[in-house]
């Protein structure tokens, strides 16, 4: 489910199409909607700069097959902006090679211009990711029971 763009301001528009349509050929058009020095993190990442984070994206694209994100929500307001999504994977050592899906969120901030210059992911990489890891994944659960006992 993709949230309708008709009312968001224009930059906004264009990161959701940016993202949900991102593709190693469009990777050229990062500069169209980050800043030079757009600072990325993630929970495993936090870069800056056009470059880094053009390698970032171009990595997901060697290291998983078939990347894609749907946004679901979206709220604006100034320069902030709250995006919600799925990101859906195959990672062939991944429980089969079977289709993935991880739930996150991520908070942009704008420059004047519309680009951006802050893009922080949030998602839970220990339930998202770790736990569906064969040997790691156990090890993961087990630990999340006992602390929830």
């Amino acid at each position: 489910m993709t949230t309708s763009t008709d009312t968001c301001p224009e930059h906004v528009a264009r990161v959701i199409a940016f993202f949900e349509t991102l593709t190693p050929q469009t990777l050229d058009q990062l500069p169209q909607v980050y800043a030079a020095d757009a600072r990325f993190k993630d929970p495993f990442n936090d870069v800056h700069g056009l470059p880094a984070v053009h390698a970032i994206l171009a990595h997901m694209f060697v290291a998983l097959r078939q990347p894609r994100f749907v946004i679901t929500r979206h709220i604006a307001q100034g320069a902030d902006c709250f995006l919600t999504w799925d990101f859906y994977f195959f990672m062939d050592r991944l429980r089969g090679g079977t289709e993935q899906k991880i739930a996150g969120a991520t908070h942009l901030l704008f420059d004047a211009a519309g680009l951006i210059e802050l893009h922080r992911d949030y998602w839970d990489a220990a339930e998202e990711l770790y736990e569906k890891l064969p040997v790691v994944g156990s090890l993961m659960r087990w630990l999340k029971r006992r602390a929830n006992s």
